[in-house]
């Protein structure tokens, strides 16, 4: 059963080839997306004979992935979505070449679990364990949520399966490159949360997975400013036993569950104070800064 790959890059030298060798041990059709990197990306890609194709990044991950899906000449059957920093484990492997095959006609889309890597130490607790994301798919049965943080595959139609072999998350930058890529994931979080607040229908897509995350975040969303980061925190550092993950878990989960969490809080009381309630001058205001339209 074929499968082909979509990898989307932008200055990804650091983390191409390790994620490019791990994607040729389940597929020979690999199609990497680069927003113009200004490193050695595309040599990497050429080098390797990967289809390799250059766009203007489109304001997101969706937009990119979703213009990728719909245009890209892909042989395969079933599409595995992977970005640069990501590599398949051998149990993962083995179990696509074993399991895929096996799969009813019913099934479209498949969950795999994620192995989070921080700083070389793979971080097991404080929620990081266990979650699954939809990442293998048949081609035209999945696209990726319109969101500007956290979009996530969705299924079309048909159901889902779950994999037990994990697929690795390990970015090799150093802490000034997180820092300055989560400054940046602040102020898109802050425009989903505004989005979410202005647009909301009470639609709710089909997948299970995606509305219980909404309904955290919805739940998050209750509670004040700057209290919820701080509790969002401790529920992760001391009742999920992030603290057992040593120093690099102290680092990730003070650094992500709560520095980024008050980061965005403290965009939304900076939108709060200059425009009150006025929305529509908020929505100007972020439309401008950050060229995204509500």
């Amino acid at each position: 059963m074929k499968i082909s790959v979509v990898i989307l890059t932008f200055n990804e030298e650091i983390h191409l080839q390790r994620c490019l060798d791990s994607a040729k041990a389940i597929s020979d059709d690999i199609h990497v997306v680069d927003s113009f990197s200004t490193d050695k990306t595309s040599e990497i890609a050429r080098e390797n004979l990967v289809n390799f194709y250059q766009r203007k990044w489109e304001k997101s991950h969706a937009k990119q992935l979703n213009w990728a899906l719909a245009s890209l000449p892909f042989q395969g059957e079933w599409i595995l979505r992977l970005d640069a920093d990501e590599y398949l484990t051998s149990e993962l492997i083995h179990e696509i070449e074993n399991e895929l095959p096996n799969l009813t006609s019913e099934v479209n889309g498949i969950y795999l679990p994620l192995r989070r890597v921080f700083m070389g130490r793979h971080i097991k607790r404080g929620g990081a364990n266990g979650v699954k994301i939809l990442r293998l798919f048949r081609l035209g049965k999945a696209i990726s949520q319109q969101k500007w943080m956290d979009e996530r595959m969705v299924i079309t139609s048909g159901q889902t399966a779950s994999f037990k072999g994990e697929f690795v998350d390990e970015n090799l930058n150093d802490i000034s490159w997180w820092i300055n890529k989560h400054n940046n994931y602040a102020a898109r979080e802050a425009i989903d949360v505004l989005s979410s607040n202005f647009t909301y229908s009470g639609k709710k897509g089909p997948d299970e997975t995606i509305l219980s995350k909404a309904s955290q975040k919805g739940l998050y969303n209750r509670f004040p400013l700057f209290f919820r980061s701080f509790l969002y925190f401790f529920y992760r550092y001391f009742i999920q036993l992030g603290f057992l993950d040593g120093k690099e878990g102290f680092v990730w989960h003070f650094m992500q569950g709560w520095w980024y969490r008050t980061l965005v809080d403290v965009l939304l009381l900076e939108v709060r104070v200059k425009y009150g309630k006025d929305t529509e001058a908020i929505k100007t205001h972020f439309s401008k800064k950050y060229n995204i339209d509500f």
